[in-house]
C-alpha cells in the first residue's frame, strides 16, 4: 500500500534538477537568486514546516540549493527549485510523476515538490529504484553523505539524518510529519570480498509516542 513519504519526496525533486541542469565535477553549478516566494515560506517555519532562512534576491548555488532541501531538508527551496525547474510546482510536479513512472515506480504518486501534502505517497520498494538512480550521480552521493552544510551566510545546517556518517551510512533522506510517521530511505557502504557495496534500503510509516524521526532512525 502506497503511504505518505513526507520529505523523501524531496529525492525526486533533486533527482529531476540534477537531470535538467547536470553540474560538472569540481562546480557548484548555476548561481540562483531567491525569489519572493521563496523568502515569504521562510516565515513558515514559525508553523512547524522545515525552512531555510532567506531573503529576496539573496544569491545561491544550485549546490547550496540542493543541500539545502537534502540536509536541512528546506521545503521553501524545493519549492523555489521547482519552480526555477520547470516555471510552476504544478509543472515541476507533473515532471515527478512523469519521471516516476519511467523509473517502474508504479505505487508513487507526487503532489508537491517538498513532500509536506499527505497525497504524496509511495512505497519503500518504489524509494529503493529512485534512490539507486540518484545515487548515480556524483554530486548528490556528495550531499547526501554530509553531516551538516555551512551556507553562503555562515549558518551550519545539521542532517536530519544522524546515522550519517555511523557504521558506513551515506544517506539518503529522512521524512517526518504526523500523518507520515518516521520514514527514511538510507544508503550504507560495506567492504565484501575487496570490493565496496552500496546498500539501499527504505522504512516508511513509523510511529511513535515521543519522536517519530527518532524511532524510524532506531529501525
Amino acid at each position: 500500500e502506497p503511504v505518505p513519504i513526507a520529505s523523501v519526496a524531496k529525492v525526486m525533486t533533486a533527482y529531476v534538477v540534477l537531470r535538467d541542469h547536470p553540474v560538472r565535477k569540481g562546480s557548484d553549478g548555476v548561481v540562483l537568486t531567491v525569489d519572493r516566494q521563496a523568502a515569504e515560506d521562510s516565515a513558515r517555519g514559525s508553523e512547524g514546516e522545515s525552512v531555510v532562512r532567506v531573503t529576496e534576491g539573496e544569491k545561491m548555488t544550485q549546490k547550496e540549493a540542493l543541500q539545502a532541501i537534502l540536509i536541512a531538508s528546506a521545503n521553501n527551496i524545493a519549492r523555489m527549485l521547482a519552480r526555477w525547474d520547470a516555471g510552476s510546482e504544478q509543472a515541476f510536479v507533473k515532471k515527478m510523476n512523469e519521471t516516476a513512472e519511467k523509473l517502474g515506480m508504479t505505487d508513487t504518486t507526487y503532489t508537491d515538490p517538498s513532500g509536506l501534502r499527505p497525497d504524496t505517497r509511495s512505497t519503500a520498494a518504489d524509494q529503493v529504484k529512485l534512490a539507486a538512480k540518484a545515487m548515480d550521480d556524483p554530486l548528490f552521493r556528495e550531499i547526501v553523505r554530509q553531516p551538516y552544510y555551512v551556507d553562503s551566510k555562515g549558518e551550519r545546517h545539521d542532517n536530519w539524518n544522524r546515522l550519517i556518517p555511523y557504521n558506513g551510512v551515506v544517506g539518503i533522506k529522512t521524512g517526518t510529519t504526523t500523518k507520515a510517521g518516521g520514514n527514511l530511505l538510507f544508503a550504507a557502504e560495506k567492504e565484501a570480498h575487496g570490493t565496496t557495496q552500496l546498500i539501499i534500503g527504505a522504512v516508511l510509516s513509523q510511529y511513535s509516542s515521543t519522536s517519530i524521526l527518532d524511532e524510524v532512525l532506531a529501525r
